[in-house]
């Protein structure tokens, strides 16, 4: 079962993949990212330049030894991270 939350997160990348993000003031250690994918839309645009981009990770990652599942977007226009759900 999964839950939605949409919150605003601090990401730390290496090479553009997601290895840690702070959550609720806890630090999550992305343990092995599970999926990545990327999404465009024409209405996301919010200038010329700006491609429309959600980029998408579903990792495991944990604030300590449990793990769990997360799914992170990056939004390129605005240069912001979410989580966006979280899986039991």
């Amino acid at each position: 079962m999964s839950r939605l939350y949409g919150d605003p997160i601090e990401v730390w990348t290496r090479d553009g993949e997601p290895t840690q993000f702070v959550w609720r003031d806890r630090l999550y250690l992305v343990r092995r990212v599970l999926d990545h994918w990327v999404v465009a839309r024409e209405w996301w645009k919010t200038s010329e330049g700006d491609p429309g981009e959600r980029k998408f990770w579903r990792v495991e990652a944990s604030p300590g030894r449990e793990v769990g599942s997360y799914e992170l977007r990056y939004d390129t226009a605005g240069n912001a991270w979410l989580l966006l759900r979280a899986w039991d």
